[in-house]
């Protein structure tokens, strides 16, 4: 691969820009990408939440633990459990615990190959342990500006 600047002008760069730049090409990927298969991302977080679930969540769970992705917010993500509810891939009883249908786990199947090919894409020529630097080096980043994230 041919990078952008040499080693030595490489480390002047600004780490907002190229983190920002990773950001944009990695979620303008996936979301082209499930767009493709007729979902959004938020609708595939909340359908791999609930087919994995070891035990049944709830709507409040679901959507309290997925609403800070991505600056996604409590509104969108309501309105996207909604969506995958009228789309027939899960079910939300009266006390709001959400399961999935048949129909729903063949989709998550299908969007679970998907995601597991666009994972293989990113990370072709990237190591573990490069990839592991790479998480450890931007959660210090976050950490030494005061920032704060954590994801399941």
């Amino acid at each position: 691969m041919e990078y952008s600047h040499s080693d030595t002008d490489l480390i002047k760069q600004p780490i907002g820009y190229w983190s920002w730049a990773a950001y944009n090409a990695v979620v303008t990927r996936i979301r082209a990408s499930l767009a493709g298969i007729g979902t959004t991302q938020p609708q595939w977080w909340v359908l791999a939440q609930v087919a994995r679930a070891d035990t049944v969540k709830t709507r409040d769970e679901v959507s309290r633990l997925l609403r800070n992705y991505l600056d996604t917010g409590p509104e969108t993500m309501e309105s996207e459990i909604d969506s995958i509810i009228a789309h027939g891939w899960i079910t939300e009883d009266a006390e709001g615990r959400l399961g999935i249908t048949a129909e729903g786990r063949a989709f998550y199947d299908k969007a679970a190959a998907l995601q597991n090919e666009l994972w293989a894409e990113r990370h072709a020529g990237i190591s573990d342990d490069e990839y592991l630097t790479t998480l450890k080096v931007l959660q210090r980043f976050i950490h030494n500006t005061g920032g704060r994230a954590w994801h399941h």
